[in-house]
This record gives structure tokens, sequence and C-alpha cells, in this order.
């Protein structure tokens, strides 16, 4: 496959992340690494989205606190960055909306549709624009003929999703401005299929399993919409747990597993135990 018949994606990490630790940030360079293995896939961003301080955990770190130290964990990457979204709205948000939210916001930027698992990739996507009206918020000083290439997409997605919803920020503050800011006149990208994945440890994919935890309209959503790309702990038998699951099994093939080299899945530190060190 071509770079440009790949689909590109967009990591999305929900949690506490109290605190972040290497094995977050090591999460998502063995899950990018791995999908560029595949052949299918070029993961072009990641997005750490820190939960809100209302969702109860006990021992949850205030939010600026988390903020700060996701910020300084990811401040070397060149393609993962931390968004304050989730933790700025009046209450906490579901995994589903914040991946929808993030959906939105790229149709915003990119004034074009985004694909998912369902969509064919003759979807309009990146460098498709949805209606002439769109409001725009790149500026174009390329020629035709001189259109940028896909792989930098995230870099001018991460540049204007900074002006609209947080701002790059000084390590110790966040700064808001209006999503509806006109911030220029729209650049055509050449077309590509990108898709926002969820990112997670198999603590999550088996929290699936657990009756009432989890509203089935917001699985169908996460796993057969979005799909999910999962980074399983030591010991952790994934096959078991999406056959324990009637959305896991019906979406499965949804449900990307990193697996090393030997083909065996990888493990993470988490911060429960890096607490307890």
């Amino acid at each position: 496959m071509t770079e440009n018949t790949k689909t590109h994606v967009i990591l999305l990490s929900c949690g506490s992340f109290n605190p972040i630790t290497k094995g977050h940030i090591h999460m998502f360079e063995k899950a990018k690494e791995y999908l560029h293995k595949t052949g299918k896939f070029i993961v072009i961003g990641g997005i750490i989205s820190p939960v809100h301080d209302s969702y109860g955990k006990p021992g949850l770190v205030p939010s600026r606190h988390r903020l700060t130290m996701c910020q300084l964990a990811v401040q070397s990457s060149d393609w993962i960055r931390v968004d304050p979204w989730e933790c700025y709205q009046d209450t906490w948000q579901t995994t589903c909306s914040v991946l929808e939210h993030h959906r939105d916001l790229m149709k915003r930027v990119t004034g074009c549709i985004l694909s998912n698992v369902n969509t064919p990739s003759t979807t309009p996507v990146i460098g498709q624009p949805q209606n002439k009206t769109q409001t725009a918020i790149y500026q174009n000083h390329n020629t035709v003929n001189n259109k940028p290439t896909a792989i930098k997409l995230w870099g001018k997605m991460s540049e204007s999703l900074g002006k609209i919803c947080c701002v790059r920020p000084h390590i110790d503050r966040f700064t808001f401005v209006d999503e509806n800011a006109n911030l220029g006149t729209a650049m055509r990208y050449e077309e590509i299929e990108l898709r926002i994945l969820l990112l997670c440890g198999s603590d999550l994919l088996e929290s699936f399993c657990i009756p009432g935890l989890w509203k089935d309209s917001d699985m169908e959503v996460i796993v057969g919409d979005f799909g999910i790309v999962v980074v399983p702990r030591d010991g952790v038998d994934t096959e078991r747990i999406m056959n324990h699951s009637s959305v896991l099994r019906k979406y499965k093939d949804n449900i990307t597993v990193v697996k090393d080299d030997a083909n065996h899945p990888m493990s993470i530190v988490s911060s429960t135990k890096s607490r307890l060190v």
C-alpha cells in the first residue's frame, strides 16, 4: 500500500493519568510502531485526555496538576499532545463523548468528514471539504503543484488545534479561545483516510465485560464506529476478554491487540503500581 492509501490514525488515550508514567508514553510508542508494521496504518498523532476532577476516583489529584505532569511527559514528543478539554468541562465526560468531541473538532479543523471503521475508503475525508461555505482554518500559501504531504497533516492540525482548543501552554497554564474563530483560508490536503482510535490497556478492555459499567450504546460507538488499539498488561488473555463480551465479539475486527516481535502481548506500567513503588 502507498502512503496515501493507508489509513491515517490519531491515537486518543483517556484516563486519570494519576500520575502519568513512562508506561503511558511507551504505550503510545509501541502502538504506533505496531500499527506501522501492519502496513495498513500511519499514525500521525496522539492525544492524551486526562479525566475530569468529578470522576470520583479516590486519591485523584486535581486536574491542573495532572495536566502539568502530562505536559511535562510529552514535551519532547513531536507527535503526542495533551488536550485539557475533558478536564475543563462542567462535569465528567464519558469516553464516548470525548471521542465524539475530537471527531467533531477534527471536522471543523479540516473542513472534512472523518471516516470510521464502518465507512468505505470512498467516504469524503481529508482533502474533500464538506461544503463550500465551511469556515476554514488553514492559511494556504501553497500552489496546486506544491500540496503538503499527508504526513505533515498532524503538524498543521496540532498548530490549529492549539489555537482552537488549547494553546500549547506555558507549563502552568492552559488557555482556551473561541472554537469558531476564523483562522484563515482552507488548505486542500491530498486525499487520505483519517480515523481516531481509542488507545487503551487491557484493563479498560476488560471493564467492557462488567455488567452495567458501560452503556451498550456507548460501547457500540466506541468499538463499532471508532475502533480501539489495546496494549495488554502482563499475563492478560485478551482473546478471552473479547469472547466474554457480545459487543467485543461483534466488533472483534475493530480491535487491534499490540504484540511484540515474538507475537506476545506487550506490557505497560500502571499509575497504580507506580504510586505503590
